[in-house]
């Protein structure tokens, strides 16, 4: 195996320990790793992240399921939303330069980091706080719109980013829907698998689509993602959010700062 390739699969554990331990950052990891690492160009990136981070995502999500942590009531209705979105933003993705699409993620990434850093300065957390039990059918018509919007934007970010959406999803469903970060998590993996499956369906139509790339980097983001999902239950909420916040920002500066000099 040459040096790039193992590179390649090196990439792929932080992806799935970031996915699995705090429900995002996969395709933050993956689309900069596939670029700089693998060579590929955006548009590329984009489709293979897709088929890497939908499929971890899938993975990872089952342990937190058999743990009560996925809310399918909240999950279904976000991912059906986030379909049509998904759509559009594939067709915005393949009509913009590279360079743009990169910039424009990089600023998305550091506004996200942003405010979850406010979030985790302000919360105030008990004691245990994997937290109150969001039951389905538990929240407000307003709510729910709330959430079908987000739905939305999550899908046309999705799609044009190759991103599963997990650094926007865990946001809106922790300040938004108030769940818990733990909670968040879990919903956030199977929101983010279904996402995914819709954004891919429109990327294989423009092909460019390299399956020996993506089988390398899934099989150790599989690894990575069973593993954090594990983490994920020792590790306080606080901590979980401040560690969610500084991953974004600290690879939405790298990100803007190498897009810029590209320019």
């Amino acid at each position: 195996m040459s040096a790039g390739w193992l590179a390649l699969v090196l990439c792929g554990l932080p992806i799935g320990l970031s996915l699995g331990l705090i429900g995002g950052g996969g395709s933050i990891l993956a689309v900069p790793a596939l670029v700089y690492v693998a060579g590929q160009d955006a548009h590329a990136a984009t489709a293979t992240s897709l088929v890497v981070v939908g499929l971890t995502a899938g993975v990872g999500a089952l342990p937190h399921w058999r743990a009560g942590r996925v809310d399918l009531g909240t999950a279904l209705p976000f991912a059906l939303a986030g379909i049509p979105g998904s759509f559009l933003g594939a067709i915005v993705n393949r009509r913009l330069p590279n360079a743009v699409v990169l910039v424009l993620f990089s600023l998305l990434m550091l506004v996200t980091a942003a405010r979850m850093f406010q979030s985790a300065r302000s919360a105030q957390l008990t004691g245990d706080a994997s937290s109150r039990p969001i039951q389905p059918g538990s929240q407000t018509k307003r709510s729910q719109l709330a959430a079908l919007a987000a739905g939305f934007g999550v899908g046309a970010l999705t799609g044009l980013f190759g991103a599963g959406g997990g650094f926007i999803i865990v946001p809106a469903l922790v300040l938004f829907l108030g769940f818990s970060m733990r909670m968040a998590v879990g919903t956030s993996l199977a929101i983010i698998a279904l996402n995914a499956i819709a954004a891919l369906l429109v990327h294989l139509h423009f092909g460019g689509l390299d399956l020996r790339v993506a089988g390398l980097f899934a099989v150790s983001a599989l690894a990575g993602v069973l593993v954090g999902a594990r983490l994920s239950e020792r590790v306080g909420e606080r901590w979980l959010r401040l560690a969610f916040a500084g991953l974004v920002a600290a690879l939405g500066v790298a990100l803007l700062s190498t897009a810029l000099l590209a320019v």
